[in-house]
């Protein structure tokens, strides 16, 4: 493979509804899509950064700089055999894995479309159907909580996970546990919680979560090793795990029992499936976060979360979960078994709908 042009598309797109979380509240996702031009063949990755530096430091402006002025002139022109030897070219590229991955992925649908096979096949996928759930926001009252989680069940989501902060947790969870004794039930802090706070949280271990997700700080190994032996319920690392040295480290110190795979933020799917070979020799269970993505993003998240060691349903959620319009000819819908169809067409398996695009986009960029 080797890139002859590339286009960057800065994307704002309303949210059918506002999601919040400990570090913020959003109504319109900004995000950026990379398109490659390889001997014919165009593929298509998109960086999940936002607007502001709340899960990340990377934003949009920040990853468009990273694209434009680093990552795109290090491979352009270059042959890459398969998408992880690019990694290789851009290693002096220090961090802004989100905008790294970005540009992988469109790597990986070239490659896909170059072999005619699907990106799970790639990847050592084993499942055409992945288990997901929906990831619910910080809304505004209890009452509100349990009239969304209602809802969605009865769209037939089968896991739910909500979002906490100091002061929006555990009596929340515990009236939404009563209400729906039999759900499958997670919570996500977005490392909203310390060490000293954190045993506030101790009352969920009677709830019978599936697990608790990134409660102490993103670059917290230490702590998360000392406060995971107080609870029953599994710790998840998200934020913290950044690549596989970093799953070893937490697994070693036994700060959590459960990782969460974002490919985006591992810097790209090569290290996301290195991540998942690591804790499948473990023993440790993964499953694949979601960053609200577009139909490319929640493509290539269902391509990974085919992998035999993603045994928790994902945050992957159909399209009409976040979006009315997307940027993809194709829809994602839920199935009645809370299933998501793995795209099985070359590459990432979905078409841009260049109207939608254009729609969406305030910012384009065209590199030759």
């Amino acid at each position: 493979m080797k890139i002859e042009r590339a286009n960057l598309y800065h994307l704002s797109m309303p949210l059918r509804s506002a999601f919040e979380t400990s570090f913020g509240r959003i109504q319109e996702r900004e995000c950026i899509l990379v398109e490659v031009f390889c001997q014919g063949v165009v593929g298509y990755g998109e960086c999940t950064a936002d607007k502001s530096p709340g899960y990340s430091y990377e934003t949009t402006l920040t990853a468009w700089h990273v694209l434009r002025d680093c990552l795109l002139p290090a491979v352009a022109g270059l042959e890459v055999n398969e998408p992880g030897d690019m990694q290789t070219l851009i290693s002096r590229v220090r961090g802004h894995r989100l905008a790294k991955a970005a540009l992988e992925m469109a790597l990986w649908d070239v490659w896909g479309k170059q072999l005619n096979r699907p990106l799970a096949a790639l990847l050592g996928g084993v499942r055409q159907q992945v288990s997901v759930g929906v990831s619910v926001g910080i809304q505004e009252s209890p009452n509100a909580l349990l009239q969304v989680v209602e809802n969605y069940l009865q769209q037939g989501y089968g896991r739910i996970k909500v979002k906490i902060k100091p002061g929006r947790d555990v009596a929340e969870i515990k009236r939404l546990r009563q209400a729906y004794p039999e759900i499958k039930l997670q919570v996500d802090a977005n490392s909203a919680y310390t060490l000293d706070s954190a045993p506030a949280l101790l009352p969920l271990d009677e709830l019978d979560l599936l697990l608790i997700e990134q409660p102490l700080a993103e670059d917290d190994l230490w702590d998360h090793s000392r406060l995971q032996p107080l609870f029953k319920t599994p710790i998840c690392l998200d934020e913290s795990i950044l690549e596989a040295r970093h799953a070893r480290q937490a697994l070693e110190m036994g700060a959590a029992r459960i990782i969460n795979i974002k490919s985006g933020r591992v810097g790209g799917l090569s290290e996301a499936k290195a991540i998942h070979d690591f804790c499948v020799q473990s023993g440790i269970p993964v499953w694949c976060g979601g960053m609200l993505e577009t139909g490319v993003g929640r493509a290539a998240n269902l391509a990974l979360a085919s992998l035999p060691g993603f045994t928790l349903p994902g945050d992957i959620s159909a399209t009409d979960r976040y979006y009315s319009q997307d940027i993809t000819g194709e829809r994602f819908v839920l199935n009645p078994d809370s299933t998501i169809d793995v795209p099985g067409a070359p590459g990432l398996g979905v078409t841009i709908d260049q109207s939608s695009l254009a729609h969406f986009t305030i910012n384009t960029l065209h590199y030759s």
